[in-house]
């Protein structure tokens, strides 16, 4: 059996808000660190950016064996963002032997020259352990386990439009082979809501679910935004909701078409005259009339502001749907049919269209985000994913300028919730479900509330701490460790968000690596030692993520104290063990596999590296030493560490160890009966060695049922 999974791959992601109208017709910085329009990017012609993906196409099978990536598998090339200089960022999906790896993704990032700088990986390295691409397991008897385990729906069922594929999930530390489902079922979302479940081709284990179409978690308010101008096209004898000047975006009236298929009855808006809607629900047309507006300001607002021209940035417009399902309490973006769907809301919110400005921002771009990282819509990318949505569709509220709808923090403001509001990026623990500040849950919870640490990241980015009114709305920055500072400004957040999101996230990027990711994005477009930098730091550590940054600017403040439990880089500076925080990769240890690293798979205690040990499913050893350590001479020197165990065993019984073994004698043995929800601090006792010079190793072993990972971070002998 393998090991178990906490990610998985989004295939589509739930939309959010929208408004009114009516008209016609790692790491590669930059050569300055002056500011940069665009997030740095080069703006691209769609066929400049073809031509760019081309010539990543040509070079594919050169950079695959230049990383060493195995006969059987092929990289396809997916983006292209070229920098000012020159230097560019391709960013590859990959294929096993014909078979989409999920977790695959990976960024190669080259400089003016061409020559490969670095990588930025969702799995490290070739893919290793897939026996073949036969499956022990049946199609048939793989949708009945999805049926059967399905926790988003209830009532699961296989229909038509339902899938289920072949992959390779490599999203863990061993990919294995699996079959990609989808069911239908009752759920949030309404009576047709939609969810995958990843099951192990040969066991039949389930190893991840999520909801296909997920809902927002709240409902709209009223169509009426005021007298807007819309984009629409003339032919024939009358005219369409078509929008020529965004890609030849339209809107479709779906006539309650089911949400796994919103074309199957839809038909164009049409009319002889060029004014469309009354404001009201009374006249379909209105609701179109806000997704044709929302939509049309999302696309300006990433041309304007980054050089992206639509969701692919290929300047092609994704169809949109409205009136979507029955009592459909739900907008969301496809990716497998490049499409927008909204419903008309249900008795829960007064039947009121879930078509906001902001909502149309948000599921717009939760198409860019599939265009770009693909955040797994589940665990801490999951949370990443549905906050780049708020942060974006917040964004395009502001630069919309529409006096109806003023810019604000508020998701879903303009909705008809009991509380004024779905979400809050100032305060998101104010919904009582959402989480402001970082834990080691995180990656439990669902990811609209999971977002909120994002969220809160970016306001506090932007705006700073403290009370003040915006859009009409009061807002309160309150960080999580008591600091305060004054933000960087909306525009400047967001150009570093956008460039961590398309240069250095990829699918399995956790809110550590999204961290580091913001850092050097701000690094490459203000500078290493700029102060929008240091703020980005400091608005990571306000909501208990890392410690900030030494202020640039030679301020007596000292940096956010980091969260308890949560330190960054080696505690003890008195430390007799080379590279014990792991941050310095391999230096100083000797490793049996490639248990160091810095995967976004997992969660580190501190910084960004840590050993990952153990975690295979079937009989294994690993081991992680080091030689020569000077054992202090004097009072009671011991060896320290954090220990984090995860297990897909039970019981108290000990299958999968990990010993801690100095010159030979075993001092101490974890096993999976030591499984904690995050690190706990372990100390071994070392007097008996005390002045003498030692060997350290940490020795682990797994028998061939089920899984246990050992990580470690912060070992000290001292």
């Amino acid at each position: 059996m393998n090991r178990k999974t906490a990610l998985a791959a989004a295939v589509a992601a739930a939309l959010t808000l929208g408004t009114a109208a009516l008209a016609t017709s790692q790491n590669v910085a930059l050569a300055s660190a002056a500011t940069q329009s665009g997030a740095g990017f080069q703006a691209m012609s769609t066929v400049g950016r073809q031509a760019a993906l081309d010539q990543a196409a040509k070079d594919a099978p050169a950079v695959a064996k230049q990383l060493g990536l195995g006969p059987d598998e092929r990289l396809v090339a997916k983006d292209v963002l070229v920098e000012q200089d020159g230097a560019r960022h391709v960013r590859y999906d990959r294929t096993y032997r014909g078979l989409p790896v999920v977790g695959g993704d990976l960024v190669v990032h080259r400089a003016k020259n061409g020559a490969i700088t670095s990588t930025t990986w969702a799995h490290d390295g070739a893919i290793k352990g897939v026996a073949g691409v036969t499956p022990k397991l049946s199609a048939q008897d793989a949708s009945k386990t999805a049926e059967r385990s399905a926790k988003h729906v209830k009532q699961a069922r296989t229909t038509n439009l339902d899938t289920s594929q072949l992959v390779v999930w490599a999203v863990g530390k061993v990919p294995v082979l699996a079959y990609r489902n989808t069911v239908t079922g009752a759920g949030d979302a309404g009576a047709n809501s939609r969810e995958a479940v990843l099951v192990d081709a040969a066991s039949g284990a389930v190893l991840d679910q999520y909801e296909v179409n997920p809902e927002i978690g709240g409902t709209g308010n009223g169509v009426n935004v005021g007298q807007v101008t819309l984009e629409t096209s003339q032919g024939g004898s009358g005219y369409t909701l078509t929008d020529a000047l965004h890609g030849s975006t339209v809107v479709y009236d779906s006539y309650n078409s089911p949400q796994s298929n919103p074309a199957q009855n839809a038909r164009t808006f049409s009319k002889s005259t060029n004014s469309w809607g009354n404001g009201s629900t009374s006249s379909r047309e209105s609701a179109a009339v806000d997704a044709s507006y929302g939509l049309a300001k999302t696309w300006d607002f990433y041309k304007n502001t980054f050089n992206r021209s639509g969701i692919r940035n290929d300047g092609r417009g994704a169809p949109a749907y409205v009136h979507v399902d029955n009592q459909l309490l739900n907008a969301f973006y496809d990716d497998s049919c490049f499409c927008m769907s909204f419903g008309d809301g249900s008795s829960q919110n007064g039947n009121i269209p879930l078509t906001a400005l902001d909502v149309s921002g948000h599921e717009m771009s939760h198409g860019v985000t599939a265009a770009t990282a693909n955040l797994n819509y589940s665990g801490e990318s999951g949370g990443l994913n549905e906050a780049t949505s708020d942060i974006f569709g917040t964004m395009v509220e502001f630069s919309a300028g529409n006096s109806t709808d003023p810019g604000d923090y508020y998701i879903g403001e303009k909705l008809n919730m009991g509380n004024g509001y779905l979400r809050r990026m100032d305060n998101p623990a104010a919904d009582g479900s959402s989480l402001a500040c970082y834990s080691s849950r995180a990656g439990q919870v669902d990811v609209h509330y999971s977002s909120g640490i994002a969220n809160h990241f970016f306001y506090l980015t932007a705006e700073g701490t403290g009370a003040k009114t915006i859009g009409g709305l009061p807002h309160n920055g309150t960080p999580c460790n008591g600091d305060s500072f004054s933000g960087i400004g909306k525009d400047k957040a967001a150009a570093v968000w956008y460039r961590a999101l398309t240069t250095y996230m990829t699918s399995t990027t956790n809110y550590s690596s999204a961290r580091t990711a913001t850092l050097q994005a701000a690094a490459d477009l203000y500078g290493a030692n700029s102060q929008e930098r240091y703020i980005v730091s400091k608005a990571w550590a306000a909501v208990s993520l890392g410690t900030a940054l030494p202020d640039p600017g030679g301020s007596t403040s000292s940096p956010s104290p980091s969260p308890s439990g949560s330190p960054t880089g080696n505690p003890n500076p008195g430390n007799a063990l080379t590279n014990g925080d792991f941050e310095q990769g391999a230096t100083g240890w000797t490793q049996s596999a490639n248990d160091i690293t810095n995967s976004n798979q997992q969660t580190p205690h501190g910084g960004s590296w840590y050993a990952w040990m153990m975690g295979y499913g079937s009989a294994a050893t690993e081991t992680l030493s080091q030689n020569s350590i000077a054992v202090p001479a004097t009072g009671s020197p011991k060896l320290t560490f954090w220990l984090k165990v995860t297990t897909q065993e039970s019981g108290s019984t000990a299958y999968d160890t990990l010993k801690v073994n100095v010159n030979g004698a075993t001092l101490a043995t974890y096993s999976n009966a030591n499984a904690s929800a995050g690190y706990v601090q372990k100390t071994v006792d070392l007097s008996a060695f005390r002045g003498q010079t030692v060997n350290l190793q940490f020795a682990g072993q797994e028998d061939a049922y089920l899984s246990t990972v050992f990580l470690l971070d912060d070992v000290s002998v001292g």
